[in-house]
């Protein structure tokens, strides 16, 4: 078990997924990552379903807003990095090159947000803590383990989270691929790698990993209840299996099974 009560500054702290259809991610991720759910009124008849392992939250699903609808924004993963001030952050993002798409607010007494753009295109939040500290579960099975950027300019990325955030970065050329690993401080928070053209037309995005017992199960499950595989499970030498879903409603995700236990 791993249980946690606060994230520090500059790492992962939460994520959540708007969807076309919360009833069936709802039926999805209950099966492929045994999850039991909490529902939060958050309006009328709106719920933010808060999703657990062993009633302790995880992340979030909620219905996706017309507006994101109409805009043709699909059903997504939104990653959280938490941050002692979020006014203070965010006034940093033009200057770097970056997009405000949600200045900070208010959410509740939970924390307050905002939600950013980086130069080469993936969106991030910010989160500042206050009576929710975001996932109080993590690099357990069902739980988040990982968090990867596909960018198409590495270079222009690591400079901008540098800035940001106070990430360092460290390159290990793994012979296909430069994989890159970001740390705040001594903590390894996520890693990078960059678009190639056998991705293909993909947009720069922050992804999550979920820890599974069994790599190739949780594919199978996922293939059952209607979800697509991105890509097929693979051995990461020294790292563990791992394989990339698509939900039924859209929302692309990661699995993998560690070689040896998350840190």
């Amino acid at each position: 078990m791993s249980e946690v009560t606060e994230h520090a500054p500059g790492t992962f702290c939460w994520l959540d997924a708007g969807t076309t259809d919360v009833d069936g991610a709802k039926r999805f991720y209950g099966e492929v990552l045994g999850w039991s759910f909490n529902d939060v009124p958050m309006g009328e008849g709106v719920f933010y379903s808060m999703t657990q392992i062993r009633g302790k939250d995880v992340g979030a699903l909620y219905p996706q807003q017309s507006p994101m609808r109409e805009m043709g924004v699909p059903p997504h993963w939104l990653c959280y990095i938490s941050v002692k001030s979020a006014d203070e952050v965010a006034a940093k993002v033009e200057g770097l090159g970056g997009k405000l798409m949600a200045p900070p607010f208010d959410v509740m007494e939970a924390g307050r947000m905002a939600i950013v753009q980086d130069p080469t295109g993936a969106a991030v939040a910010l989160w500042e803590p206050r009576k929710h500290a975001g996932s109080v579960v993590v690099n357990e099975p069902g739980a988040t383990g990982w968090f990867e950027l596909l960018t198409t300019d590495t270079d222009k990325a690591q400079a901008f989270y540098a800035g940001l955030l106070g990430w360092t970065a460290k390159a290990e050329d793994m012979g296909a691929m430069i994989y890159t690993v970001f740390s705040a401080g001594e903590k390894q928070v996520g890693g990078m790698m960059k678009i190639g053209p056998e991705m293909g037309p993909m947009p720069p995005a922050w992804g999550a990993y979920f820890v599974v017992d069994d790599c190739d199960a949780a594919v199978a499950r996922a293939s059952r209840l209607g979800g697509k595989t991105l890509v097929p499970s693979m051995d990461v030498p020294t790292v563990g299996r791992m394989a990339t879903l698509q939900d039924p409603q859209g929302a692309v995700f990661s699995v993998i099974k560690f070689e040896m236990p998350a840190s």
